[in-house]
């Protein structure tokens, strides 16, 4: 069963408390002043894996996602920069001022 942390909201105190996944949380009573006016806080939890742990498909396949996501965003503009629009295609042989061509028989 988790473990879970919760603040009263009578006498403030932070207490935790080891419970179902199903418990509601309007049914945990407070172990200081006894009411049933508990609020759960989110919490960090801590795993270790011991022994040579490698990395099985699930891993993999999740830093190739993320990999993939990293390349997409790569490719999007700044949020608060205008997008780069790459110059016109001008040929070499005309004006890059005017666009029109310098070439023979005018």
């Amino acid at each position: 069963m988790p473990l879970y942390e919760y603040r009263c909201e009578q006498c403030s105190k932070q207490f935790e408390a080891t419970q179902s996944v199903h418990a509601r949380v309007e049914d945990t009573e407070c172990p200081f002043c006894h009411a049933q006016q508990a609020t759960r806080l989110l919490s960090s939890f801590s795993s270790k894996v011991v022994g040579d742990h490698k990395p099985g498909f699930a891993e993999i396949k999740a830093g190739a996602m993320n990999n993939e996501r990293m390349d997409k965003f790569a490719k999007l503009p700044p949020l608060n920069a205008k997008r780069n629009v790459p110059a016109p295609n001008i040929s070499s042989d005309s004006d890059p001022i005017t666009g029109i061509g310098s070439g023979s028989g005018s």
